[in-house]
């Protein structure tokens, strides 16, 4: 009994603090935070049952990975489904009115301009391929290096630079779009 509760403990201390860098890429990779709740919830109950395996180190490239493959058992599940729900118009709302950074606007103008910012940076990664999102999440928003990338996504480590390169240009090349200018 007491190894069982050290080994809980040592998942709780170790795994847990990468708990918001697996709901930023589940949410990403699902685009639904109901999605992403249960995702990561599946994800974190893999990962306990497989502590044993972990060979130390950083744990975020572990979980993201064990994160990731039930990310595509989620989706060859679903694509198995006949018909995709709709999304709950009252949660994409709120999502686009959230402040991502927590910081309290000076005045409301520059809260509007926040807001659309925000969600329109979050709907031009959502936008990207599969591949290309998902390397740019690891990197920008888990702040990922290369290395620990190519082992999540189990792919070279040159795949990993030019998918991101790619993706930053994508992302630019949207925006740009928006603001109207031309893009390079």
């Amino acid at each position: 009994m007491r190894g069982t509760k050290d080994a809980a403990t040592r998942f709780r201390e170790t795994v847990l603090p990468c708990l918001d860098d697996a709901y930023t890429l589940a949410r990403y990779l699902t685009r639904s935070t109901t999605d992403a709740d249960d995702l990561v919830q599946e994800a974190f109950a893999r990962a306990l049952r497989y502590f044993d395996g972990f060979g130390g180190g950083d744990p975020r490239p572990w979980l993201l990975a064990i994160l990731r493959n039930c990310f595509y058992a989620w989706l060859r599940a679903r694509r198995a489904q006949q018909g995709e729900p709709l999304p709950d118009p009252e949660e994409a709302a709120a999502e686009a009115t959230a402040d991502p950074w927590g910081q309290t606007p000076e005045d409301p103008e520059a809260a509007l301009i926040r807001i659309d910012e925000a969600a329109v940076v979050r709907a031009l990664v959502e936008a990207l391929p599969e591949p290309f999102r998902e390397v740019l999440v690891l990197r920008e928003m888990s702040d990922l290096s290369y290395q620990q990338i190519a082992e999540v996504t189990e792919v070279p480590i040159g795949t990993v630079m030019s998918r991101l390169a790619r993706a930053r240009l994508l992302v630019k090349r949207a925006w740009l779009a928006r603001q109207g200018e031309e893009a390079p």
